[in-house]
């Protein structure tokens, strides 16, 4: 089976457990993530939060459907100013412990997972973006952080570099 980049959405932040985090979904439908799965991967959001150890309570989440009855969850966040904390669930792999195929029924992760390649594409735009808004000003733009979300379309390498 051949590679292919799946696409990328950037649906706008929402707060959940007391943080501010950004939204990355992807997928390979056009039409975007089934709203059931969608609804599911953020039902189970706050459970992967860790508890806030900053004033800044910030971070982003990626909610990945994968071709079949798999769906996963991965949540990112911003812990003592400068380090990113991680927790996933999944849902329809077996392989990852879950109990069924479904892709609503989100279990979390207990394997050190940090996520798909095709996740993986926001990473390094989100630690640009905390340094640029957060940690290198004056002061703090945590509004302006929240603002600046990888581009949309493609999971591919990022033709700005």
């Amino acid at each position: 089976m051949a590679f292919t980049e799946k696409l990328l959405w950037a649906p706008g932040p929402v707060q959940v457990g007391g943080y501010r985090l950004k939204r990355y979904h992807i997928g390979s439908d056009p039409a975007g993530l089934d709203p059931a799965v969608e609804k599911a991967a953020y039902s189970v959001l706050p459970d992967l939060l860790p508890a806030p150890d900053t004033s800044l309570k910030a971070g982003f989440v990626v909610v990945h459907q994968g071709e079949g009855s798999d769906a996963y969850v991965s949540a990112y966040c911003w812990t003592r100013g400068s380090a990113l904390s991680f927790a996933g669930a999944a849902a329809g792999q077996p392989a990852l412990g879950c109990p069924d195929l479904s892709p609503t029924h989100f279990v979390r992760l207990t394997r050190p997972l940090v996520g798909h390649v095709w996740e993986l594409a926001p990473l390094r735009h989100e630690r640009d973006t905390w340094v640029r808004h957060l940690l290198a000003p004056e002061r703090p733009d945590l509004e302006g952080y929240l603002a600046d979300h990888y581009r949309e379309g493609s999971t591919g390498p990022d033709p700005l570099g």
